[in-house]
This record gives structure tokens, sequence and C-alpha cells, in this order.
């Protein structure tokens, strides 16, 4: 699959949203899974995909996927519904929260090697290497 992107998204700034519930690259994974499941398109398969139509189809996830149930156990604040939490919702939704506490600030080298390892996602990922 190769992404052709309209404009170039920029991965070294911290997002603009105030909350955030999954990782593009730790969830891959889950959001394979989950446009699979949602829409059937197996993005490995795909000859071409524009990251925008990319990100629209992210965003509308839906709750019954793969990763639409990881994002309600991350972003859950119902007091009710955490008492009935399983002890493994607890731990995924802890360990979430608890990884922006033990995040500190990245230097200039680890933001480019982070950027590196990005690039070697989406080759391995889509068979082709991003757009400069």
């Amino acid at each position: 699959m190769r992404i052709t992107r309209l404009s170039r998204p920029d991965f070294t700034q911290p997002s603009k949203r105030p909350e955030q519930w999954y990782d593009i690259y730790e969830d891959w994974g889950l959001i394979e899974s989950s446009i699979a499941m949602q829409y059937g398109i197996r993005l490995r398969a795909e000859p071409d995909m524009t990251w925008d139509e990319f990100c629209t189809l992210l965003a509308g996830i839906m709750p019954e996927t793969p990763l639409g149930q990881i994002v309600q156990i991350r972003s859950e604040n119902d007091r009710e519904k955490l008492k009935n939490f399983t002890p493994e919702q607890r731990r995924i939704r802890q360990e979430w929260r608890s990884r922006g506490l033990k995040q500190d600030k990245w230097t200039e080298e680890e933001a480019r090697k982070a950027v590196q390892e990005f690039q070697l996602i989406v080759k391995q990922a889509f068979g082709a290497t991003p757009q400069k």
C-alpha cells in the first residue's frame, strides 16, 4: 500500500488534541485489525490510499472493533463503570494513563530516531517510504 499525503503531518510536535487514547505506533496491530473488521479493508493489500483517507477511516473506528474496545477502556471515567472493570481492564487503563507520567521530553536525537522508526514502520506496512 502506498500512502499519498496531501499535506505532511509533523510528528515532532505534540498532539494538538488534549487527550489521545491510542498510539499509532504501539496500537498498529489494533488499527489494522479494526479497519479490516469494520470496513473490510486489509491495509497491507491496498495498493493506494491517501493519508487523509487513512485518517478518516481511523477516526471512524467504532467501539465494537479491537481498537474501539481498548479506547473505551483507556478513556473511561464513569466511577460506576470503573467499579465493574475486570482486573485486566484496570491494568490496561492504568498502564495507558501512567505512561504520560513516565514520558519525559525527547532530545533532538530521540525525536530523530522516533521519526526514523516511524518511517521504517510505514515502509514495512505499506511498501513505500514516506515522501518528503
